[in-house]
C-alpha cells in the first residue's frame, strides 16, 4: 500500500459531517483516502465532493473542496490517497 499526500483539512462542519480540503494533488470521486492527524485515523472513499455547492468528480491541486467524511476530522489533518 502506498500513500500519496493530496491535501490538508482547513475546516470541519460537524453538523453536516463535511470537511474542507485544500488540495495539493488531484483527487477523484471514488479514490480510497486516509485522513490522519494527532487523534484522527479515518479510511474511506472520496464521495460527495463539491466546490461552491456544485458537485464535482475530479478536483485538482490548488482547489479547496467540500467532502463528506464519516467521522470527525480536525483542522491540519492530512489527507492521503491510497494506492494498492
Amino acid at each position: 500500500m502506498e500513500k500519496i499526500e493530496v491535501g490538508k483539512i482547513t475546516h470541519y462542519f460537524s453538523k453536516i459531517g463535511v470537511a474542507v480540503v485544500e488540495l495539493s494533488n488531484e483527487l477523484k470521486e471514488g479514490d480510497k483516502i486516509l485522513i490522519e492527524g494527532a487523534t484522527t485515523d479515518i479510511e474511506q472513499k472520496a464521495t460527495s465532493m463539491q466546490i461552491e455547492h456544485d458537485k464535482i468528480n475530479i478536483a485538482k491541486a490548488g482547489q479547496a473542496i467540500g467532502m463528506k467524511v464519516k467521522d470527525k476530522v480536525r483542522k491540519g489533518d492530512t489527507v492521503y490517497k491510497i494506492i494498492e
